[in-house]
C-alpha cells in the first residue's frame, strides 16, 4: 500500500480580551485598557461603551453659580433665579459667586447676600448699617431697660448711704457698679450693667438688626464702642427707638454732635461651608489667617459673643499660605491649604478644637475638586488626584501619567467621580474617575467651571455659559455621541514564533451607528484604515482585521452612536524562522483587508 503525504497542520491560538479596564495613559498598560479614548464610559463594565447623551438645559448670559435645593438655582447676571424664575435678589456684582445652602436659605458669597426658597418675602443682606447724626441719649440701665438712678462716682464708698443707693466704685482701673443693702450693710457689685441707647430712626432700626446681634458700635460713648451684643431693641414709627447692650456709664448723656455708627459685619472668607447648622469659613491676607463660624442656625452673625455654646468662634492658625479649599466631610469642616489640612471637632458646648495635619492639600485654585464621593472624599493636589478617609490621603491618579494638570472642577453622582482639568498647554480634559471599580474614563474637552448634582442627574456649567444636564435626564439630547478608543503597544511577534495574525471584535451597534478600525505600525504616527461599518439595526457583529507583518503596534476604535464592545480577540499563528526574523522597516507590506 502507497503512503500519502503528510500535511502540515496550522497552529492557531486565541487571546481574548473581554474585561475593558480603562484609561490608562501610562507608557506600559495591561491587558484591556487604553492609553487615550474619548466619550467611553464605565457604567457597562466590563463591556466598553459610549457615555449617555447629555442634554442641554439652558444658556446663561454672565453665569456666577450654581446650587441644587428643592429645585436648581443660580446667579446669571446679578440676579438669584430659583427653579427658573427671577428672585428679588438682584444687583449683586459681576464675578464668580459662592452659593451655599443652609436650611432653607441660599447664601451667596461674596456678595453676602440670602434668600428664603421657602418664603420669597425674606431676603437681603447679611450685613447692616445704621448711622444717626441726631440727639442721641445713653442711660444706664437693667436688662430689660428700667434705668438706674443717679450714682455716686468716686474711689471712696459714699458716707450715710440708702438702701438701694448705687455706687461706681473708681478705685480700680476696671470700675465697678455697687449697689448698698442695709440689711446686709454692704456694697454689693452689680456683674453686668447695660446701657440704654435712645434716638430718632421711626422704625428703621429695628427693620434692620434684632435681639442678640453681634454688632460693632463707633462714635458714641468709649464705654459704649466696640464689639457688643444687642440684648434689647424696640420702637416703631412715631416713637423712639432704643437698643440696649452692655456697657457701664457712669453718668447720663446726650450726644448732639458726632456720627453714631452700628453695623451688623460678616467677616470677608476665602471659603464656606455649611456644618451642623452654622456657616463655617476661613480667611488669609490682611493679617489674617483664621477659620470662623456664625452663631448656631444664625447666618447673620458672626461677632456674637455671649458665653452661650451657640456663640460665634473665631480660631488663628499659624501656619503660612494661603487657603486652598474647604468641604463639610462626615460632619467635620475640613480645610485645606497646599500643604496641610485642618480638621474642626465641633463642640456641643462652644469649645471647637482644630487639629492640623501635614499632607498634600488641595491644589490652589482647585478647590472645586473637593467632592465627596460615597463617604470618600477625593480632591486634586498639585501633583495627582487624592482620596481621603480621615486618615491620610491616598493617591488614585496613576492613570493619568505624567501630564500635570490643575484648576480642577469637580462633581459626583453615583460612584462617579467627573473632574475637568487643564494641562500645562490649559486645554481642558474632563475625567470620570469610577470609585466602586477603580478605574478611569475620559470623556472629551469640556471645560466645567461647576458642577452640581440634584438627585440622580449631574448639572454642570460650561465656560461657554451652557448648563448640561450630563446623564440627559433634562434638557434637548445632543444628537449623538462620537467617540473613539486607543490601546497601547501591542508586539507583533510573540515567543515560540508566534504572531498575531487576526484580530477580531465582537461588538454591538444600534441604528445609525458607525464604527472605523485603525492600525498604526511601529510607532509611525500614521493611522492606517483598516474598515468601516455602518449598522442599519441593532444587532451583533463580528469585525475581522488582519494586519501586516511589523514589530509593533496599536489600535484604534472610532465611531459616532451607541455602541458596546464586548471582547477584542487575537488570532496567533506559529510562522517560520525566515519570515518571523523579517521585521520593521524590511517588511514586505501586505494590503490592508478590510471588512
Amino acid at each position: 500500500m502507497g503512503l500519502l503525504p503528510t500535511l502540515d497542520t496550522e497552529y492557531t491560538e486565541r487571546e481574548v480580551t473581554d474585561v475593558f479596564r480603562g484609561y490608562n495613559h501610562q507608557l506600559k498598560i495591561g491587558d484591556g485598557e487604553f492609553y487615550d479614548m474619548e466619550n467611553l464610559t464605565s457604567a457597562y463594565y466590563p463591556l466598553l461603551a459610549n457615555r449617555h447623551k447629555r442634554g442641554i438645559v439652558r444658556t446663561f448670559d454672565d453665569p456666577g453659580g450654581i446650587i441644587a435645593k428643592d429645585a436648581l438655582a443660580w446667579v446669571d447676571g446679578g440676579t438669584l433665579y430659583y427653579n427658573g424664575e427671577a428672585t428679588p435678589v438682584t444687583g449683586m456684582a459681576p464675578g464668580e459667586k459662592l452659593l451655599v445652602s443652609m436650611g432653607a436659605y441660599i447664601i451667596i458669597f461674596p456678595d453676602k447676600r440670602f434668600y428664603n426658597t421657602i418664603d420669597p418675602t425674606d431676603y437681603g443682606s447679611m450685613e447692616s448699617t445704621y448711622t444717626s447724626t441726631g440727639v442721641v441719649k445713653y442711660r444706664m440701665c437693667k436688662m430689660d431697660g428700667t434705668e438706674y438712678s443717679t450714682p455716686t462716682v468716686s474711689p471712696t464708698e459714699p458716707v450715710s448711704p440708702q438702701n438701694g443707693d448705687l455706687w461706681v466704685d473708681t478705685s480700680q482701673d476696671v470700675h465697678v457698679l455697687r449697689q448698698y443693702s442695709s440689711a446686709a450693710d454692704e456694697w454689693t457689685a452689680i456683674p453686668t450693667v447695660y446701657t440704654k441707647i435712645t434716638f430718632i430712626s421711626e422704625g428703621e432700626l429695628p427693620g434692620l438688626f434684632n435681639e442678640y446681634d453681634g454688632v460693632t458700635i463707633s462714635g458714641a460713648e468709649p464705654d459704649v464702642n466696640g464689639d457688643k451684643v444687642i440684648y434689647k431693641i424696640g420702637g416703631d414709627s412715631g416713637t423712639l427707638d432704643y437698643m440696649i447692650v452692655v456697657g457701664l456709664l457712669e453718668q447720663a448723656v446726650d450726644q448732639t454732635t458726632g456720627v453714631l455708627k452700628i453695623e451688623r459685619k460678616v467677616p470677608d472668607l476665602d471659603y464656606v461651608i455649611e456644618c451642623q447648622n452654622r456657616l463655617w469659613g476661613c480667611r488669609y491676607g490682611d493679617g489674617l489667617n483664621e477659620l470662623y463660624c456664625c452663631a448656631l442656625g444664625d447666618f447673620k452673625n458672626w461677632r456674637q459673643y455671649m458665653g452661650l455654646s451657640t456663640d460665634s468662634w473665631t480660631a488663628s492658625v499659624g501656619a503660612n499660605g494661603e487657603w486652598t479649599g474647604a468641604v463639610n466631610y462626615l460632619g467635620y469642616p475640613t480645610f485645606f491649604k497646599e500643604d496641610r489640612l485642618y480638621r474642626i471637632s465641633i463642640s456641643a458646648g462652644g469649645a471647637h478644637s482644630v487639629s492640623e495635619t501635614v499632607c498634600r492639600g488641595v491644589q490652589k485654585g482647585s478647590s472645586k475638586s473637593l467632592v465627596v464621593v460615597n463617604e470618600t472624599l477625593l480632591y486634586k493636589t498639585r501633583g495627582e488626584v487624592c482620596s481621603y478617609q480621615g486618615s491620610f490621603p491616598n493617591s488614585i491618579s496613576d492613570a493619568l501619567g505624567d501630564v500635570v494638570y490643575h484648576d480642577a472642577v469637580a462633581g459626583a453622582v453615583g460612584d462617579r467621580y467627573y473632574i475637568s482639568m487643564l494641562d500645562a498647554d490649559d486645554k481642558p480634559a474632563l475625567f470620570v474617575f469610577d470609585l466602586k471599580r477603580g478605574l478611569w474614563m475620559k470623556e472629551d474637552a469640556l471645560r466645567v467651571v461647576q458642577f452640581e448634582r440634584m438627585g440622580d442627574e449631574l448639572y454642570a456649567v460650561t465656560e461657554k455659559h451652557r448648563l448640561l444636564a450630563m446623564n440627559g435626564s433634562d434638557g434637548m439630547l445632543e444628537p449623538y455621541v462620537s467617540w473613539a478608543a486607543e490601546t497601547g503597544i501591542m508586539y507583533y511577534q510573540y515567543p515560540d514564533r508566534k504572531y498575531v495574525s487576526r484580530f477580531n471584535c465582537r461588538l454591538q451597534m444600534e441604528e445609525g451607528a458607525e464604527l472605523t478600525f485603525y492600525i498604526q505600525y511601529d510607532s509611525d504616527g500614521e493611522w492606517v484604515r483598516q474598515g468601516n461599518v455602518r449598522f442599519k439595526g441593532t444587532t451583533t457583529y463580528t469585525l475581522p482585521i488582519r494586519p501586516r507583518r511589523c514589530d509593533h503596534l496599536q489600535i484604534r476604535l472610532e465611531g459616532k452612536g451607541e455602541f458596546k464592545l464586548f471582547s477584542i480577540t487575537k488570532i496567533l499563528e506559529i510562522g517560520s524562522d525566515d519570515i518571523l526574523c523579517v521585521l520593521g522597516p524590511l517588511n514586505v507590506l501586505e494590503p490592508p483587508v478590510v471588512a
